[in-house]
This record gives structure tokens, sequence and C-alpha cells, in this order.
């Protein structure tokens, strides 16, 4: 398996990502009957994802203080968010649940906001690693 130094753009790109986890899914959690008040959507489907986003934050967490990363694990944060990403508007798009107007704007701005963090991530990957460990 390949590693790579971590560098101080990837180090500050995963502990933004993992503190923006931490604050939603600390708010998805323990508000999820207001926002599904405010926003329509399911209390259960925002507790269930916010509950995702703890450990998840801890994982970021974790590869912002190693020494040297694994591409393979930044690979992985990066395909885990763009799921999210492709899960929140299909979420929009399945009529599965009616948010509203303003719950509309929350997923959206959240799914952009999570593949901007995708996209840095992969950026961080390609400036630190040769082309064959960004492959791997």
């Amino acid at each position: 398996m390949q590693s790579f130094p971590t560098s101080t753009f990837l180090r500050r790109v995963l502990l933004a990502d993992a503190a923006t986890c931490l604050a939603a899914g600390l708010l998805m959690t323990l508000g999820a009957g207001l926002l599904e008040q405010f926003f329509g959507l399911p209390s259960g489907l925002s507790r269930y994802a916010g509950v995702g986003l703890l450990p998840f934050a801890a994982f970021l967490v974790y590869l912002a203080t190693r020494e040297t990363l694994p591409a393979a694990a930044v690979w992985a944060v990066i395909v885990l968010n763009v799921l999210w990403t492709l899960d929140s508007l299909l979420l929009l798009l399945s009529g599965w649940v009616a948010p509203t107007p303003p719950g509309y704007a929350f997923v959206i701005a959240q799914a952009l906001g999570v593949a901007m963090f995708a996209a840095l991530e992969y950026v961080g990957l390609k400036k630190a690693t040769p082309a064959t460990a960004a492959a791997a």
C-alpha cells in the first residue's frame, strides 16, 4: 500500500471536513425534531444520517493527525463524500421525502459543501502523491 507524507493542505481539508461532519452530525442527531418542522425532512432520516456522520468525523480526525497516509484511505474519504453528495441529490429527486423550500436549500447546500470537500481532498491527494500512488 502506497503511503505519502500528509501535507498541511490535506491535513487542514480533512480537519475542516471533520469539523463540519461533527457539527452537522450533532445538529441532525440532537435537533432532528426541530429540523423536521423547519425542513420537512423526516426526523428518523436526519437522526440516522447525523449518527452516521459522527464516526466518519472521528475517522477524518484520525487521518488528519497521521504523519503519513495511505492513498487508499484518502480515496475512501473522497468516494464516501461523492456518495453522500449523490445520495443527497437522489433523495430530492426520488420523491421519498417532501421537504419545505428551506429543506431543499439545506439538502442542496450540504451536498455542494460535501462535494467541495471531495474535490479539495482529491487535489490534496494529487499534489501529495506520485501518479502511481494516486491511482491506487
